[in-house]
């Protein structure tokens, strides 16, 4: 099982923990991140794209012309996708982007994008995020001190009123739950901040 260091908001080592081998050594399957990660993505999408049809563009309906006898081709409206001003013959249309993908994949991306970032160094296990103040100014002092710079993940399970209002200001710092992470916010950080709490959470439910 890996063995982290438990760090505090100084950058102190006060102790340490033993992680699942299933959550954070599993083997990466990079083809399963890829799939969770357009699964998010997907789910991302507005859909609100949208072009008229020739029932929808202004323009009147009578026929412009004799059908016969004029020696130009027929046409029955100034509406046709054929001319200008006309409508969109098969153009998009809003819609619904995202799909379910089975909770067996999920996991299995979850714990291949935990074990990449434990791999890579890029993960890290706080002993807890107990503010002073809800100060952004402070967070980022914090942060700075735990040289965690460009997007930073925090994972905690009950964040504090303190965090959640230091951390939102802060631009590439986002704040998750431990239930509410996904792959996508896993991969998309620089480093990722775990509470020890949450890190046990992580190892308990997702070695199911």
């Amino acid at each position: 099982m890996p063995v982290v260091d438990i760090i505090d908001l100084k950058n102190n080592k006060v102790g340490s923990l033993e992680l699942s081998d299933a959550v954070f050594a599993a083997e990466v399957n990079e083809a399963l991140l890829y799939e969770a990660v357009r699964h998010s993505q997907a789910g991302l999408r507005r859909g609100t794209h949208k072009t008229k049809t020739r029932h929808e563009v202004a323009g009147s309906g009578k026929k412009l012309w004799k059908q016969k006898g004029t020696g130009r081709a027929r046409s029955g409206s100034v509406r046709s996708p054929l001319w200008r001003h006309g409508g969109t013959s098969h153009g998009p249309q809003p819609r619904d982007y995202s799909y379910s993908l089975p909770r067996k994949m999920q996991v299995g991306a979850l714990r291949s994008a935990l074990s990449a970032k434990l791999r890579d160094g890029e993960l890290r296990v706080v002993q807890s995020f107990t503010l002073d103040d809800h100060k952004t100014k402070n967070f980022r002092a914090s942060l700075d001190t735990l040289d965690c710079h460009k997007k930073v993940l925090v994972i905690e399970n009950d964040a504090p009123r303190n965090l959640v209002l230091g951390a939102r200001n802060l631009p590439g710092v986002e704040l998750l739950g431990s239930r509410e992470i996904s792959v996508y916010a896993l991969l998309k950080a620089s480093h990722i901040l775990v509470t020890e709490a949450a890190a046990r959470k992580l190892s308990e439910g997702l070695a199911k």
